[in-house]
């Protein structure tokens, strides 16, 4: 978005704003409601994070002594919900103005968007698309069966999980002799971000198995906060957590493991999840982007920064 685009005048003060700031953001101030607000349009080149964001707006508001808001021309779903949380200030052109400081929330109009945002993906078509985002060295054309073999799908699965991903717009099917192959035609971390608000949690539920006891079955990944914290600053959980299928679960119970009727002191979390905790094979957690999706709904600040550490870490 572009200065003259919201009728708004470059800010003056922008230069004493520190350098990344600048790099990040173009900004710029207007009369709103009778009262100047200074913008922090996002630059076209990347992403801003949560916390480059809030950052910014504080620097503004203490240097101008004015309202900031951060422009951005698309927000996920998840990420305009942190943002209010928080009570930061945002504006999505043509969709969405929320401007606590002057009372202003004035809610989203909905643009048609592509189906890949309108209903979420199976959790197979999920797994696959997860599967083949983590796929090192990258690769943009793959062939459906042969993830869908490793992940033990049946060909009626992978048929409807095809289906799906490219009635979704996140890939393209095309056919080499016998074989059914997928291409995605975006970079990797643009099929991630555009995939988003159409992938959902793997968890279906969390059970509490008592410790010392059984350990967790061979296929069980380190999950939830105990895998975070391997990828980041944050501190072990009281309790381990632990992934696994339900198929794994029920192999677990008719092994003798009972679960708690609620946690007590050595308890171990076991998240039981829609899809294989071991996209990634050869890792000891479960892959960073499934971890991500199982923990965006957190609202603590320590783990929300810990995803935002996780970020580095992705394939791409």
């Amino acid at each position: 978005m572009g200065i003259a685009a919201t009728g708004a005048k470059p800010w003056a003060r922008a230069d004493e704003l520190p350098y990344f700031l600048r790099d990040a953001f173009e900004f710029c101030e207007l009369q709103l409601l009778g009262q100047t607000v200074v913008l922090a349009v996002g630059r076209g080149g990347g992403k801003q994070s949560l916390s480059e964001v809030r950052t910014g707006l504080d620097k503004v508001k203490a240097l101008a002594g004015q309202p900031a808001v951060y422009v951005t021309q698309a927000l996920a779903s998840y990420d305009r919900r942190r943002l209010i949380e928080q009570k930061v200030s945002f504006l999505v052109p043509g969709n969405q103005l929320y401007l606590p400081d002057l009372g202003l929330d004035l809610r989203e109009y909905f643009r048609q968007r592509a189906p890949a945002t309108a209903a979420a993906l199976s959790p197979s078509a999920q797994a696959m698309l997860i599967a083949a985002l983590l796929r090192q060295p990258w690769q943009a054309d793959w062939q459906a069966s042969e993830l869908a073999t490793a992940l033990g799908y049946t060909p009626m699965t992978l048929s409807r999980a095809v289906k799906e991903l490219t009635a979704s717009g996140l890939a393209t099917a095309y056919t080499v002799g016998r074989s059914r192959w997928l291409r995605m035609e975006l970079p990797p971390a643009q099929i991630w971000e555009r995939a988003m608000p159409a992938l959902r949690t793997p968890v279906r539920r969390t059970v509490w198995v008592a410790a010392p006891g059984p350990a967790a079955p061979a296929f069980a990944r380190i999950a939830g906060l105990s895998a975070l914290a391997h990828h980041s600053m944050l501190a072990e959980p009281i309790s381990p957590v632990y992934a696994l299928t339900i198929a794994d679960w029920k192999h677990a119970i008719d092994a003798g493991v009972q679960e708690l009727p609620e946690p007590e002191p050595g308890a171990q979390e076991w998240q039981l999840w829609n899809y294989s905790p071991a996209l990634d094979p050869n890792a000891v957690t479960v892959d960073p982007l499934s971890l991500t999706l199982s923990l965006r709904e957190k609202t603590d600040d320590r783990i929300q920064l810990a995803l935002e550490e996780l970020k580095e870490q992705f394939p791409w």
